[in-house]
């Protein structure tokens, strides 16, 4: 029989690759495809992916809130649900208000699982095991960016509908799998005042945050960047895609490996200087080799930098299980607010200037912030 924590550990794994992997990674991808099926035009479908963001940071703020009134299962369960439904939903372009509206809610349920899943499996987990643990659960994200990059294309054979309609009918087998392996639990409590540890937390809220705008420019620009800033193609653009999905899909496990290791503190600090060298290199010198490395390298940060942060928490706040959960919520919260703002304002500055390298600069910059935020931190604690 698996043992409660390893069920409840792959139960995790699917609620991150299920909300953030597939509802959110495989918009990418099918993109192009809705709009050469006329199904949008290209304003709109931009607009498509930020309804997604806008949900993210919603559900990550409120999860915490609706897990106190029924519990942190439930909301995990109906979050995965509801992902699932999503992508059924968006095979019918039924109208624009319709698909704003859905992606929207699958934004919503990921902001829900990636502020509840860690929290509500690492309890059972052995605490020298937790930052592996934490890194398996956020493979999930890698192995939606690749299955995304590989297995779309094919599926889009039959039209975006039928995409969508495969990419639904795995979300819910996940689901299904998931539902009856995660742990019980009751309502979540409010967490009681913790004035001491408050002040300790608020450095790591503001550096997750800066991470956040740092990670935007390979997030959302890296492929366009490559496509038509360097001349080099769509195609070109798209192996850089699945490179930094190959990074995402081992970044959590190494990252959480090397917590557990040298420690949250140190390994954290390390993560913001790697990404800040990378990001400036794409910047400064966009050559093929920088370009691979940076690609593989960001990509593995993208969601190797949560467990890194989750470990982070549990060392500002030892022994207090429900201030941890209270500040994970809010550093989710921080880094959706981080993610959405660089997403919609460096956006805006690619519209008004066309330069590529003047984003990766600002996301360098962001990163180099965070490393001094936590170094500042760190010698004060």
């Amino acid at each position: 029989m698996i043992p409660a924590a390893a069920r409840a550990t792959a139960a995790g794994l699917c609620a991150i690759l299920v909300g953030i992997g597939i509802a959110r990674f495989a918009y990418t991808p099918l993109l192009p495809a809705l709009i050469g099926a006329g199904w949008f035009p290209p304003s709109a479908a931009a607009y498509l992916g930020a309804a997604n963001l806008i949900g993210y940071l919603a559900g990550a703020m409120a999860a915490r809130r609706i897990a106190r009134v029924t519990s942190a299962t439930a909301v995990l369960r109906m979050s995965m649900a509801v992902s699932a439904l999503s992508c059924f939903a968006c095979a019918a372009p039924v109208s624009f208000a319709w698909y704003f509206a859905w992606r929207f809610l699958a934004g919503f349920a990921g902001g829900g699982l990636v502020a509840l899943a860690a929290p509500t499996v690492l309890p059972l987990v052995a605490p020298g095991r937790r930052g592996l643990a934490s890194g398996a659960i956020f493979t999930g994200v890698g192995i939606g960016i690749v299955a995304a990059g590989t297995l779309v294309p094919f599926l889009l054979r039959d039209g975006p509908a039928a995409a969508w309609i495969a990419l639904g009918a795995a979300s819910s087998a996940l689901t299904a799998w998931a539902w009856f392996a995660w742990p019980g639990s009751g309502p979540v409590a409010p967490p009681p005042p913790v004035r001491r540890a408050a002040p300790a937390m608020r450095p790591l809220y503001l550096a997750y945050a800066l991470n956040a705008v740092g990670l935007v420019p390979h997030m959302v620009f890296l492929v366009d960047f490559v496509a038509r800033g360097l001349g080099q193609g769509v195609e070109v653009g798209a192996r850089y895609w699945v490179l930094y999905g190959v990074g995402a899909l081992c970044g959590p496990i190494l990252a959480g490996h090397a917590g557990d290791r040298i420690g949250f503190g140190p390994a954290l600090r390390w993560a913001f200087a790697i990404q800040a060298g990378l990001v400036g290199l794409v910047a400064a010198v966009p050559t093929t080799p920088v370009l691979l490395v940076s690609s593989l390298v960001v990509g593995a940060f993208t969601p190797g930098i949560v467990p890194l942060v989750l470990g982070r928490t549990r060392e500002l706040l030892p022994g207090d299980p429900v201030g941890q959960g209270a500040g994970w919520s809010v550093a989710t919260t921080a880094f959706a607010v981080g993610q959405a703002a660089a997403a919609y304002g460096l956006s805006w500055l690619f519209a008004a200037t066309g330069d590529h390298r003047l984003l990766f600069g600002l996301g360098a910059a962001a990163l180099l912030a965070a490393l001094a935020v936590e170094l500042a931190a760190g010698r004060r604690t």
